[in-house]
């Protein structure tokens, strides 16, 4: 070796070699960890995503890791990472739709879907233009499977778009469309009708918000920006329930849109010229319909004796006004979890979280994380593998490894989820399908 190559290997070769042993040195590091993450998550029974989803094709993907980088959800928590130079889903449960991945993937190798083989999850269907097979019939947000609010605010704006196009000009009908709805996608809608001039009607069975109404006090529900019609872009940084609602009724007021609350619909149905949305409130005649309504549907009831005690409800309102009381939550997902603790940073509360299964793989991990610290702190009384019995004026019994035990109880949150409006929509003639891993 010549002295002019000796001094090349010194210069050039030694230290390439030296940075790619380090690259290498930290992919391994990072795919073992990444590894002991999943593992976790499995062996906890955390395996089930709750909404929509990536599946990744291993035969396309080349462990880029443009998917982990693209996830908005990657800097508060795990949700995709790479093992063995292949993108995984490795917190399958902290995935909560944003669908960033797909879009930010350059070989095409994710595919978004619902539902997993062993949990499906039914989804009305409805063609690209949010039309479903009854002619004039539209659905956006939550209820076609798209729970996350800037997800369910753009689909309402585009959904009225496509409304736009098909409303005829005869006038047939008193309204060109009726929104049934107030959520996130159901005020999108009503702001572009209103800002398009036709003629619209907007029916809520509560309050301004939908869903976003229902979840606790304090809770963070918008992180990113969003585009309304008739606003713009309005820029959201961990906004809470309560900021974002306020800012709604501030739109409300300062754009005029009407909407007309506390009205049930309790039928829709085809006339020569359209539909007529029967309600609380009187019949709406009109050419189309959108539907908001989100997938809650009515509460899920544990069916056990004293149940319709007037202290049994179904959703947190205010954790204050369970200040001093012996409170139990009973459920698994996210609204139970942020119940439990809400309550339990309460002063002076005495909380007990039921849940039938053994871990909680239905909510996310900074819920889970918010329970094991309550927990900890002798805040929170925990029991998994239990089953409600019997509520009587002043105690619980639940049903725990195989004793019943006697709780002294004030108040009760039953967070058990809702029966999905299938059958309403099935009734209104609305085609369902089942979703286990598809598209």
């Amino acid at each position: 070796m010549t002295p002019i190559q000796a001094q090349a290997l010194f210069t050039y070769v030694i230290p390439l070699l030296l940075i790619w042993a380090t690259y290498v040195r930290l992919k391994s590091r990072s795919s073992q960890r990444n590894k002991s993450i999943r593992e976790e998550e499995f062996e906890a029974g955390l395996t089930e995503p709750a909404s929509l989803h990536p599946v990744i094709d291993g035969s396309k993907c080349m462990g880029c890791g443009t998917c982990v980088s693209a996830c908005p959800e990657q800097h508060n928590h795990s949700v995709l990472g790479l093992i063995n130079n292949q993108a995984e889903l490795i917190a399958p449960t902290n995935c909560i739709g944003h669908g960033a991945c797909k879009t930010a993937c350059p070989f095409d190798a994710i595919t978004l879907v619902f539902g997993t083989e062993r949990r499906g999850v039914d989804i009305p269907i409805v063609s690209s233009e949010f039309e479903t097979n009854m002619p004039g019939i539209y659905i956006a947000g939550e209820l076609g499977g798209m729970g996350l609010i800037r997800n369910a605010i753009e689909q309402g704006k585009q959904a009225m778009e496509s409304i736009l196009k098909a409303c005829s000009k005869s006038h047939r009908n008193e309204y060109d469309v009726v929104i049934v709805g107030a959520g996130p996608s159901g005020f999108s809608a009503t702001l572009a009708a209103h800002h398009h001039k036709i003629r619209y009607a907007t029916i809520e069975q509560e309050s301004l918000g939908g869903t976003v109404f229902q979840f606790p006090r304090g809770k963070l529900v918008m992180t990113a920006p969003v585009d309304l019609p008739i606003v713009g872009k309005v820029r959201f940084t961990d906004t809470s329930k309560e900021k974002l609602l306020e800012f709604w009724q501030e739109v409300e007021q300062s754009t005029g849109i009407d909407i007309t609350y506390k009205a049930k619909v309790d039928s829709i149905v085809k006339t020569e010229s359209g539909y007529c949305v029967s309600t609380t409130h009187g019949d709406y005649h009109t050419e189309t319909v959108l539907l908001t309504i989100g997938r809650r549907g009515t509460p899920r009831k544990l069916g056990v004796p004293g149940e319709n005690l007037s202290k049994v409800v179904y959703r947190l309102i205010d954790p204050e006004q369970y200040r001093q009381q012996h409170v139990l939550v009973v459920g698994g997902g996210d609204s139970a979890l942020e119940a439990a603790c809400s309550i339990a940073e309460e002063a002076g509360t005495s909380v007990t979280l039921s849940y039938r299964s053994g871990a909680f793989s239905r909510a996310k991990r900074k819920n889970r994380e918010r329970v094991e610290n309550l927990q900890n702190a002798g805040r929170l009384n925990v029991m998994l593998k239990s089953n409600v019995q019997e509520f009587t004026e002043d105690h619980v019994g639940i049903e725990h490894d195989g004793n019943l035990i006697q709780i002294r109880n004030d108040a009760a949150i039953v967070c058990a989820g809702g029966i999905l409006p299938t059958g309403f929509l099935k009734e209104i003639g609305i085609q369902v399908e089942t979703k286990n891993g598809s598209e």
